[in-house]
Parts: C-alpha cells; structure tokens; sequence
C-alpha cells in the first residue's frame, strides 16, 4: 500500500504518501473490513445470517473509528502545531464510520427471502474511500508528532554537543558528558526504532549509517575532549577534536535529512540533502539497468526521434561514470583497456541498431533489428561484469594482506616511542592506503545492485576520508606527550574505529561480492531461538526476567563493541573455509552469532530482550564453547609434532578454566536490580574473554590445517578436507587455495521490530 487516496466529505481530493510501516499495519485491519462490507454488494445476500454479519461488521467498523479517533482527538490536545488538522481529519472519519454504519444497515425480509437496505455499491464504495483518506490523515498527522518527538530529542543532543565544545575544565566537562551521555542513548532508540520503521531501503539504510557514526563517534569524542582538556597548547590534539565534532554533526544532519524527508508527499517541510552527500555521481549499475530497460522497450516498440535521444542520453550518462574506473591509478592497464574498447563498442553498436531503426521508422522491429538489440544487450552485459571484476579485483588486492593491522601497530610504536620522524613517514603510507581504500569505495558504490550497499559505500569513503587524517593527528599527539596516558588511550579509540571501518568495508566487499555472483543476501547462519529450561544444561528454575534502562545499557555499549570486534576477527577466519560440515567452522559460527546477538543485547535491540534470556544465551555459548573444545582436542592428534601443535596445545588449555568461569557467573544468584546489572556486565565480560580465546584456538586450529593438509572427519562416516575458500571464488568456480586470501566478516544484525505508532492497530481490530 504505497498510497492511499482520501477524499473528504468537504474537501478537495488529497494524497498521501505512506511512508513507514507501521502506518501501513495500521491500516489492514481497516481494509480487510472495508474490503468485507464492498465485496458483499458484488453478490446477492442470500441467507439472514449473512445480512445479520454485515450488519456486524459495519457497526464493528464504526465503533472502532470512533475509539481511533478518541485517541486521535487525545492527541491532538497535546499537540497545538496540528490541533486544528487533526480535529478535522478525526471529524471526517466519525463521518465517514457513521455513513458506512448506515449503508450496511440493512435487513432480512421473510417474506421475499432477500436482504432490504440503502446500500448500493457506489455510495459503499464513495463512504469506504473517504473514510480510508481520513484515517490515513490522522495516521500521517500522529507521525509528524513522533517526528517531533525525535527532532526534540536531537536539538537537546545539539545544544549539549555545542557545550561540550566550548568547555574549559575537567569539572565542567564531565557534568556535561554526563548529559550528552544520556540524551545520546534516549536519541539512539528513538532513531532505532524509526530505522525499523521505515519502508523505504535507502532511508533505512542511511539511518542505519548514522547511528553507526553516533555509537562510535561517541566513544571519539571523550578521549578527544579530555586530550584536548589535558594538552590544550596542542594544534593536533584539537584538529582531532575539531574532527569528531565535525563526523557528529554530518550524522545528526543524515538524521534529520532521513526523518524529515517522510512528511515532503503529505506538505511537510522536508531539509535539503546534507552538503556531505549532494557531490556524489550518479551510481553506474542504476545508469546501466536504465539503459537495458530502454533497449527492451526500443526492441517491442521500434525507434522513433524520442527513443533515440533517450538511448543516447542512457548510454552516454552510463559511459561517464567510467572514469572512476578508467582514471583510478590502481586500474590495472589491460583492465582499463578492456573497458575503453567496451565502451566504444557500446556506442557504435548502438548507432548501428538506431539507423538501421530510423530506416524502418513507420514498420514493425524486423528480425535484424532485433538481433541487433540482443547483441546490443549482451555487449552492455559484458560490459556490466567487466567493471565488476574490476571493482572487486582492486577491492580483494586490498585485503589480501594485513598493511592495517601491521600499519597501525607501527603508528602506536612510533607515538610511544616519541619518534616523529617515523610518525611522518607512516603517514605518507596511511595517506596512501587511505586513498586506496576510498577508490575501493568508490568503484564499490558504482557496481553495487542494491540501496543499502550504495549508501554503505558512500558511507565507507566518507569515514574513511575522516578516519586517516584523525588517527595521524592522535599519533601526533602521542607523539608531542608521550608520557600521557589519555593521549595513548584517545590514539588506542582512534586506531580501533579504523579497523572497524576497514572491517566494515570487508563486510561491503563479500555482500557486493555475493550479488554479483548472483547470490542472495541471505543472512549466514544464525542462533536465534532460546534454549528452554531444563534443556542443553541450563537449571529449570529461572529468574525473574528483567529489562536493562537506557543508563544501564550506556555503560555495558564499550564492552558490547569490544565483543562485536572479537566477533568480527572470528567470522574473518571461518570465512575462509568453505566445508559447512566441518565441526570446527561450524560451532565457531555459531558460537559467533551468539556472541552476536549478544552485542545487541547492550544496544537494547536484537533477538535478547531480558536479562534472562542474555544468561540463557551465555550458558548455550558455554556449552558449545566446550563441544568445541573436544572437537579441538580430537584434531590436535592429528597434528605432527612442532611448534604448530604446542601452540594449539596452549590455546586449548585456556579454554576449560574460561568456560567453568563463565557458567559459575551465570549460576550465580542475585538479590535486587544493581546486583543484576553487575551480573549482566560479569557475564559479557566473562563471555569476551572465552570468545577472544576461542578466536586465537580457531585461528591455530585452521592454520595447523592448511599447513598439514589435514583430512578432519567430523563424524565417522564423513571425511573432511579443510579447504581454503577465496573471497573471489563464485558458485561453480574454482575456489583459489591461496592461505593469504582475505576473509571478509557477517552481513548483517538482528534488528528489533518496534513501530511507532503500533498502539492504532489493536484500536482498528
């Protein structure tokens, strides 16, 4: 239901673009009736129970507008800025309910055996259509309210953001903090829950982008400002500050852009594009689908004067986007080569097909021009995968090794040590790499065949584009004070954030990998159904289950992310191998997942909604925590002896004593809501520590394997060779054997499904 057409009793016709789900849900049971009370004047009514049931179902209708516009007309009360509006859209739907009461007020008459009544089909029909737009109108006009809501919410966000930035003192700061803190977290559920709203991929999409810069951008923030309030003489500990204000203010505009935009259809004002987005080109897979569908359309239709300037148009539009391709210096030279001759096929296959067209203007397509559409069609094709496996070549060469890791590490060394002048050579290399990942991003977006993966694209090389030059100024500072704790701690946050964005332009990377190769974005095996009491070990008695508050949450976010960056490194590695039977791979995902969802848990959102069910969810991770261990153990016999074996040999010991820890905080009781909470940050640091160990344990297990070529046999009647999968390799294709192939990470999280304004449906039912 897209939109929805009212036309008032006393007012001109209106439209309504519905742009959030929960509006949409709202609406269903509204016509599901309606489509009752209209669908019954398409047949006689022939029995008195029949009549007795429209009857029912038209009162039903209008005693159920009448409570929605009760709540409605609550609404209105508390809110001026719409009062008049919704006090005539709620009149307009009392209306509407009480005219479709009396149409369906009809009766059995005995005598004649039929139904006797008002109601004809087109006054049904005029009555059903006036009150679905009323009702519509106080739906949109109940979301602005919601709106609302959050743009308060991210104004009080905005001013504490302003006061952080002026403070002068440590005092100061940390009451302001304290504030920013909270306001943070209340506006990170109101945007998540309007995230899940939306209906529309790209807006969702482009929320999701810019909490994710507000979760991270936060933790920034702390260790800049109090750098900063520490070594205030410093020029690179304030460009650092200067920084992160700047990344939160671009994500509070993204937020205000996407919430605004939902009002622009129903005569809202909606803000313009925010100055950060409105430079990028048009996307090259969408220039190209366009011009694919012109040549369908060309194809059953023939060529005429119109079809010819919009072919032309199409293509030349797709063509030039092509030189982010072709002028990239990491383009390779046969590569480039093989899209300029492409392109000019393209364009000389297209004036060939449109003269031979235009001298048939008058005639039906023959069968040469339609051949010389397909030909047309499967060149743009060919040329579609070219700058694919251009795009993915330069993206997979990046990830091929690991210059992050060791890059950063460098970079850390050097401000500890003091060493200026290898601070001033590493960031030539960090520039370098930075520029290189960007062009990743940017050829990413070009290829990308959905939404999301555009607008995470476009994200990636905005981040990156912020990120480089912000971890070279906390190095710099580290550098100025060695000495200074708060300085390494503010360089450790800013190194993090890069590896993380880096780990999310691999998750970019496989996604964008697996459409192209015409694979789904399917979500990866995932552990969301809980145990049950009693069962895989957990006790029968359960607690009584408890919600975290928004104060609570913020404090567990840092130890949830830390876990989530564990979670990340796991999946990197069980990516890489492609038996799904192997014990190994298989329970380490899960274990993954677990952890997952977990994470989730400290961001109030996820599969998790208790504390109850979060220690439920530990004691399964434990257990399968120590199937895996088995399974590890059993492998390690098979392991010649060496310095391989007594590594695993030490990672595995580990794991018991972890284990046992983990389920004794679990089984442990607890008295009241602090205790609790002590409890709920116990246990996701308990499963931290056994997650990091299983991660070290698995990364061993499977270099021992590649080393060895070791067969592993998961069950006695199934054999397993440990084979490495590259993150190139396609269905039906050879996978390459290539132990330096990187791995890429999961594509996805659970999200929470909550709507805004869930409360009008049961109102409707």
């Amino acid at each position: 239901m897209a939109a929805c057409e009212g036309k008032f009793l006393d007012h001109p016709k209106q439209t309504f673009e519905i742009r959030t789900k929960s509006i949409e849900q709202t609406l269903v049971p509204l016509v599901s009736q309606i489509t009752t009370l209209v669908n019954h004047k398409e047949r006689p009514v022939t029995t008195a129970k029949t009549c007795r049931a429209i009857v029912r179902v038209g009162q039903a209708t209008s005693l159920a507008v009448q409570r929605f516009v009760t709540v409605g007309e609550a609404i209105a009360d508390e809110n001026p800025e719409i009062r008049q509006s919704m006090y005539d859209a709620c009149r307009d739907a009392n209306v509407a309910g009480s005219g479709i009461a009396k149409l369906t007020d009809i009766r059995w008459d005995e005598p004649s055996s039929r139904a006797v009544g008002p109601a004809d089909k087109v006054a049904l029909i005029k009555a059903a259509r006036s009150l679905l737009g009323a009702i519509t109108h106080v739906l949109v006009l109940a979301d602005k309210v919601v709106i609302k809501q959050l743009l308060q919410v991210q104004d009080k966000v905005a001013s504490s953001l302003d006061r952080l930035e002026q403070v002068t003192n440590f005092t100061e700061f940390v009451n302001v903090f304290s504030q920013f803190g909270q306001e943070m977290v209340e506006l990170a559920h109101l945007t998540g829950d309007r995230q899940n709203d939306l209906k529309d991929e790209k807006r969702r999409a482009q929320m999701g982008v810019a909490r994710s810069v507000l979760e991270k951008g936060t933790m920034m923030l702390l260790t800049s400002c109090k750098t900063c309030l520490r070594h205030p003489e410093c020029a690179s500990a304030r460009r650092n500050k200067d920084g992160v204000f700047r990344q939160l203010r671009q994500a509070m505009e993204l937020v205000r852009f996407v919430v605004r935009d939902s009002p622009r259809a129903n005569g809202g004002d909606a803000d313009t594009m925010p100055s950060f987005l409105e430079g990028n080109p048009a996307c090259l897979h969408a220039a190209l689908r366009h011009f694919e569908d012109l040549i369908e359309i060309t194809q059953m239709a023939g060529v005429s004067g119109k079809t010819q300037e919009q072919l032309t148009s199409g293509l030349e539009a797709a063509l030039e986007s092509t030189q982010d391709f072709t002028d990239s210096a990491y383009t390779s030279h046969e590569r480039r080569e093989r899209i300029l001759l492409l392109s000019e096929t393209l364009r000389s296959q297209l004036a060939a097909m449109l003269q031979t067209g235009l001298a048939r203007e008058n005639e039906m397509p023959g069968a040469e021009f339609a051949a010389m559409a397909l030909r047309l069609q499967q060149t743009s094709q060919e040329f579609r995968k070219e700058l694919q496996d251009t795009a993915l070549e330069q993206a997979n060469d990046i990830f091929s090794s690991s210059s992050d890791v060791e890059m950063v590490a460098r970079m850390k060394s050097a401000g500890l040590a003091g060493d200026l002048d290898k601070i001033d050579e590493l960031t030539v290399q960090i520039c370098e790499h930075s520029e290189q990942l960007q062009e990743a991003c940017k050829l990413l977006r070009h290829i990308a065949a959905a939404e999301p993966l555009v607008v995470a694209a476009e994200h990636a090389e905005n981040n990156l584009q912020t990120l480089g030059p912000q971890v070279i100024s906390a190095a710099q500072t580290l550098c100025t004070h060695p000495s200074s704790k708060i300085a390494k701690e503010n360089l450790d946050i800013f190194c993090d954030s890069w590896e993380m964005q880096v780990n999310d332009l691999s998750m970019l990377v496989k996604e964008t990998t697996d459409i192209c190769r015409g694979r789904t974005m399917a979500e990866k095996q995932t552990y969301m159904s809980l145990p049950r009491p009693g069962k895989h070990g957990t006790t029968a008695k359960w607690l009584r289950p408890t919600r975290l508050n928004a104060e609570e949450q913020a404090k567990i976010v840092k130890l949830g992310l830390e876990m989530k960056l564990i979670t990340s490194e796991m999946d990197a590695e069980t990516e890489k191998w492609e038996e799904a039977e192997n014990d190994v791979v298989k329970r380490a995902k899960n274990m993954s997942s677990m952890a997952f969802s977990m994470y989730l848990f400290t961001r109030g959102e996820g599969p998790l909604k208790t504390t109850q069910d979060l220690f439920t969810q530990a004691a399964y991770f434990a257990e399968e925590a120590n199937k895996l261990h088995k399974s590890v153990r059993e492998f390690l016999y098979q392991v010649p002896s060496g310095g391989h074996k007594n590594e695993l040999q030490s990672y595995l010991d580990t794991v018991p004593p972890l284990i046992q820890q983990l389920l004794f905080t679990i089984k442990s009781p607890t008295i009241g809501k602090a205790a609790t909470f002590n409890k709920v940050d116990s246990v996701i640091q308990e499963t931290k520590n056994l997650m990091n160990a299983i991660a070290k344990l698995v990364t061993t297990c499977l270099i021992c394997a590649t080393k060895y070529s070791i067969d592993y046999r998961s069950s006695p009647h199934m054999a397993h060779r440990w084979r490495h999968q590259s993150p190139m390799a396609s269905n039906g294709d050879d996978a390459s054997t290539s132990s330096e192939a990187s791995g890429v990470v999961r594509s996805a999280s659970a999200q929470k499904a909550l709507h805004s304004l869930s409360g009008y449906s049961d109102v409707l039912q």
